[in-house]
This record gives C-alpha cells, structure tokens and sequence, in this order.
C-alpha cells in the first residue's frame, strides 16, 4: 500500500477522544466494531470513560496520536489542533461549527478557519464542521453517532461534505458493502480528493462514490481521475447545483462554490469520473463498479417473467446511452428449447412462467441469454414479503442465475423493481457470489450507462491537464466587431473580408473596393440585429448608403461581403466559470440557439478528436453530414476552426471573459466555413 500523509488518520491504530458527550460516543462506536487498537480519553475532569483511563491534556498521553476526534467549540478545537500538530500526531476530526460556512452569520467565521488551517499546519485535518469518519476495514471510527456499517473485508469509499447524508448511506440495505465512509464538511484543509487518492490506495477498496456540494480543488480532482485510471478503481460523482435553490444550499452550509451545472457535467466526463444525479442511483452505481468495474460496453439483456416489466425495462432505455442487443442466432435454438414454442424470443425477453420453479430449465435458459455477448445481464425479480409469503420458489431463480453466470463467465445482475422487494439478506448472498443485486429500474440503468461511460473514457488516451489559470482583475472591455474579427483571423479563424467605415458615403465606397453584394453592420451596439443595426444582401452604393444613413452607428461601420448560404449555422462560446474557468460550448448557431436548445460544453484544451467528437453529439451535426439528400457541409475546415478558436481561448486564458461566434456558417464541402460575427470581452 502506497503511503499517503493520511494513513495515519483514516487507519489509526490509537485515537485520542477531546471533549464531552461527542467524544463518549466516539469510544461507543470504536467498541461496537471491534477496533482493537488503543483509544486515550482526554478530559480536564473527567477520570475514565466507558473503562478507560481519561488523561486531564494531550501532554499526559503515551504518545503522539495517529487520530484525533476533537469534539469541543471552535475557539478551543484550534488551540487543541495547534497542540495535535506541534506533538507530531497522524490527523484530526474537527467536528465544530461556526467556521466559513457560518461566514454570513458570523463574523469571525472565515478568520478562524484560516486559523485552523495554519494551526494544523502540515498535520492533515477533515472539516471543520463535520463528522469524520468509519473504517469498516479495520474497525477504526472517528464518529460521534451511531451508524449502520458492520465489518467487511473489502468495498467501497463513500465520500461528502454532508455529515448527515453520510449517516443516511450508512443506514443502506441494499447489500452495498461499504469499506470507508469519511465526511469533510468545510474542506479547510484536506479536499474530497485528498481522501480519495489516499483511499484508492488502499488494495481493499474496489471503488470511490462522491457526493460534491462544491469544488474548490481541480487540481485535485485531476489527480484523483489520473490515480482512479491508473489504480482501476472507478469513481463516480453525485454533485448538487443542478438548482439555484441546490447551489445557495452548498454555499450556506459549506461556503463552497456549485459552479456550473453543464460543465461540471462536461468536465467530469472528459476526466472519466462517472457522474449520477440522486443518492439510490449513486449506490447502485457503486454496486455494479464493485462487483465488475467499468464495463467494456453499452449493451445489455433483460430477462423476466412479466411483459410488463420488460416493457418497463424497455421504456427505461429510452433515451439512455445503453443499448438492448439483439439476440444472436446461437442463443435462439437454446432459449427455444429451454421456454418453449409460446415465448416470443427478444430482448427485453418475457420469458413467461413455464420454467418458473425449475432449477434446470431456469439455469439453461439464463446462460443462453448470458452468452449474447452483452456487458451486463440482468434478470428482474422482485422478491414478496418475508413475513406474509413463502419465497422458496424465488430462490431458485437467484440460484438458477448464480449457476448461469459460473457457467457462462458472464456479468449479471438481478434487479427487483422495487427497493423494498430487494431483501438485505439476499442482495448479500447475491454480492458475495459476484451478482448484482439492483434495486430500481431507472438506477439499474443508469449504473449501467455509467459503468459503460468509463470504460470507453478509460480506453481513451488519458485527457490534457484542464486549462487552470488565474484571471487578471481588470476593468472589463468589449472589443468592436472589426478588432475582435481582426485578433480571431490572426489565429486562423476564416472571417468575411470586411471594411470599416466612418460615414454613409465612406460606406458606398468600401462595399464597392469589396465588390457586391456585401452586408452592412452599425459598430459599437450589442444586439445589432435587434437594435436594426444589420443590413443582409445590398448590391449597389445607393444601397448602401441609404442603409448606413438610416442605422445609428455609434462606432462606425463594418461593411462585408455577403456570405453564401450555408449547409448549417453553428455558434462557438467561451465563458467563464467561476469554479471550473473557461471553457468552449459549440451548439446550433444563428436563429437556433435557443429554439433547439442543442449544444455541447468542450472543456479547454482540446484536441481536433476532441473536437470532432463534440460535434457529431450535436443533433445539428445531421446537417453537416448531409442531411436527406442535402449537401454535406464542410466537416475539416469546422473543427480546423473551431480548433482555433479554442487556441485562441487558451493563448488568451488570462484576460478573457467571454467570446461569442454566432454564427459561425458551414459552408457546403471543399468550401470552408467563415465566422460572420464574433464578440470578445476581456480584462484589462
């Protein structure tokens, strides 16, 4: 096991307990899972607790603690950490309050957590303002309230900011079984990311779920992608801040930042962390990664005894980066055999109720349809109520399944439709003979898609570092239309050939040393087509001239040569995050942008594969390719541009704010295409 400046923390052999009535509970639970290490009491008044000797200071103790639970108020936790750090010990929970993220209701909050901080010095620290954490593995806690976990000998990490949803997931009886659950409330010192590379370490540790209120460490989270890889251990994400109600929450409790929703999204999938949207689907997801890891593929077969279930699990799919194969032709003449003539052989298969109760037949008809190639196989069974029916027959379809999958080699799961109809006890038989015990269509489904997603990141080359600079402070500036085209054409984006000009008649003669037909723009107004400061097709000076006289122009004039039609229009942006800085969305362009509500977010850098892959998610990309007959649009020279484009973004990361294309025309092939408006703001 490589070592980590956390081991001593999250796998102490003694733990010292500061504090009252949080800190008895702490030795409550370390003696509830057996931690067989030593555990010091320190208490001014106190002489034991729960049997143990109570030290009056740190000082009395036999040594240096590898842990320390620190269960006081926030002015004495910093003098104790200060103390822990000076005597040289491995680590401490902070479980006190009143620090950054009570910043707004107090006003020392954010002084005292920086003081915390360089209290603790170079001795790791979780919160404050948290639990801490249990070490199923060895026993070890460092938590001041009871819990559901019980030993185990491998499994997964569970890691949040949320010392209450921690204690929920512990309260799971979805036979998950869960080596480490650790919370970091405040991220002072120690992020999310820090504890899960240390964890990744650990050779008992099969994979890392996060809940993220808020990021604050890229750098951090780079790393942990880079080790999770590297280690075969997946991670997946269950981040808030889909809601502005969600992201005022994680800035209330832990003075952390939601960021963007959508590049969040997009960040997270370049790094290969898998990302779920609610606490059931992050479980089952976990279940599935630590049965089989990613998965190598998208597809996937279901069998039950219902066709209502399987139009379920049909209907689930829809929409879904998964992928109901079709059964081959080896698979048909066994399934045949197996169910008879009056089974309609397809996938979701309703295999009916012929072999129900027959271990053969059932065995038989299970590994014909595992042996389809698929990356996970899933039987639906929901199993009836223990205390009002007799589930015998039941258990002959989970043993049938378990025979099935030894004998195929095959990845399988048993999926109840309902959580409640999943019983502990056998999501735990199931688990520990390597068969997935789900519980809920959508989250089956969604741990499948997720599993599939990292896989295929995870068969890619490893991604560029994430663009991480920090912004100048400026006043911020808006570039003409004329300048910013002028900055973009230097960097290979192909622009109109364009002049300016200053009056109505400058106007007339510029369109003419262009040649006609041109498109006349007022400078210096924002939404120019709103504002009437646009002019398409004027093919004469008298045109134009009129044109310019009737248009307020409160910077001049920009007169371009008109544009042919294109195969399709598409818009390139670059915003800035406040978490996750800047990064590029290409989308449908022009009069589309909001009606089809069709984009894509490309974290910076990126490359032209990058790039070609962001383009072919697009739905407008059907008109690029040549949609219905129609030309096809020029594919190379839109990812050269966009290609571009993102180098500018990157070359300029500094003092860019914002830059808008839009739109920027795919012209038919061979033709190229050219950014006929363009918006750059930028930090002085």
């Amino acid at each position: 096991m490589t070592s980590s400046p956390l081991d001593r923390l999250l796998r102490p052999q003694t733990i010292a307990v500061f504090g009252g009535r949080e800190a008895r509970r702490v030795v409550e639970q370390c003696d509830r899972m057996g931690f067989s290490g030593e555990i010091w009491p320190v208490h001014p008044k106190l002489d034991e607790v729960l049997g143990r000797r109570c030290y009056r200071s740190l000082a009395d103790l036999p040594a240096a603690p590898d842990a320390a639970f620190i269960g006081v108020n926030r002015t004495l936790t910093i003098e104790i950490v200060r103390s822990l750090s000076r005597a040289g010990a491995g680590g401490a929970v902070c479980y006190a309050s009143g620090f950054s993220e009570a910043a707004a209701e107090l006003a020392d909050g954010a002084e005292l957590q920086q003081a915390l901080v360089e209290a603790a010095g170079d001795m790791p620290i979780l919160g404050p303002n948290c639990y801490g954490l249990i070490n199923g593995l060895d026993g070890a806690l460092l938590w001041p309230d009871q819990h559901g976990m019980q030993r185990v000998e491998r499994g997964v990490a569970i890691l949040t900011q949320s010392s209450n949803i921690a204690l929920n997931l512990t309260m799971q009886t979805r036979g998950l079984p869960i080596a480490y659950v650790v919370t970091s409330g405040n991220q002072a010192q120690t992020s999310l990311a820090d504890v899960a590379c240390a964890l990744i370490e650990d050779q008992r540790v099969t994979a890392v779920g996060l809940h993220v209120e808020g990021f604050g460490d890229l750098a951090g989270l780079e790393r942990l992608a880079a080790l999770a890889r590297r280690s075969k251990k997946p991670v997946v994400v269950l981040k808030v801040g889909r809601s502005e109600q969600a992201k005022h929450a994680a800035v209330s409790h832990t003075a952390s930042l939601a960021g963007s929703d959508a590049v969040a999204d997009a960040v997270l999938a370049r790094l290969g962390l898998g990302r779920v949207q609610s606490l059931p689907a992050l479980l089952e997801t976990l279940k599935l990664l630590h049965i089989a890891g990613p998965l190598p593929g998208h597809s996937i077969s279901s069998m039950s005894c219902s066709g209502g279930e399987a139009s379920l699990m049909a209907d689930a799919a829809v929409g879904r980066r998964v992928e109901f194969a079709s059964l081959g032709p080896q698979q048909l003449p066994r399934l045949r055999r197996a169910l008879g003539e009056m089974v309609a052989l397809a996938n979701p298969l309703d295999y009916h109720t012929f072999v129900w109760g027959d271990l053969v037949r059932q065995t038989e008809a299970f590994s014909a349809m595992f042996e389809g190639g698929c990356a996970l196989n899933l039987v639906v069974l929901d199993f009836p109520r223990s205390d009002r029916c007799d589930a015998s027959e039941w258990t002959t379809t989970t043993d049938a399944v378990i025979a099935a999958a030894s004998a195929t080699g095959a990845l399988a799961g048993v999926l109840a439709t309902l959580p409640e109809n999943m019983p502990e006890p056998v999501a735990e038989r199931l688990m520990a003979n390597g068969i997935v015990a789900f519980s809920g269509i959508d989250e089956a489904i969604t741990a499948a898609e997720v599993a599939a997603g990292i896989g295929e990141a995870w068969n890619d080359p490893a991604p560029l570092p994430l663009l991480n600079v920090v912004p100048v402070d400026g006043e911020l500036d808006t570039l003409s239309e004329a300048d910013a085209k002028l900055e973009l054409a230097a960097c290979g984006l192909p622009v109109p050939r364009g002049l300016q000009a200053f009056s109505p008649h400058e106007a007339a003669e510029q369109a003419e040393r262009l040649g006609f037909p041109v498109v006349l723009k007022g400078l210096g107004i924002a939404h120019k087509t709103e504002a009437g400061a646009v002019v398409l097709d004027l093919r004469d000076p008298e045109a134009v001239s009129t044109a310019a006289a009737a248009m307020v122009a409160n910077g001049g004039y920009l007169i371009e040569k008109m544009i042919d039609p294109p195969v399709a229009e598409l818009i390139v942006g670059a915003s800035r995050d406040p978490v996750f800085g800047l990064s590029l969305t290409l989308g449908a362009g022009g009069i589309f942008v909001e009606l089809l509500e069709d984009s894509v977010i490309l974290p910076l850098p990126a490359t032209k594969a990058d790039i070609r892959a962001a383009i072919s998610r697009l739905k407008i990309a059907k008109l690029i390719h040549g949609y219905r007959g129609r030309p096809r649009g020029d594919l190379g020279a839109t990812i050269d541009a966009v290609a571009a484009t993102a180098e500018y973004v990157v070359q300029n990361a500094v003092r860019l704010e914002e830059l808008d294309l839009n739109p920027l025309m795919v012209l038919p092939e061979g033709r190229g295409v050219v950014a006929v408006d363009a918006l750059i703001r930028r930090r002085r």
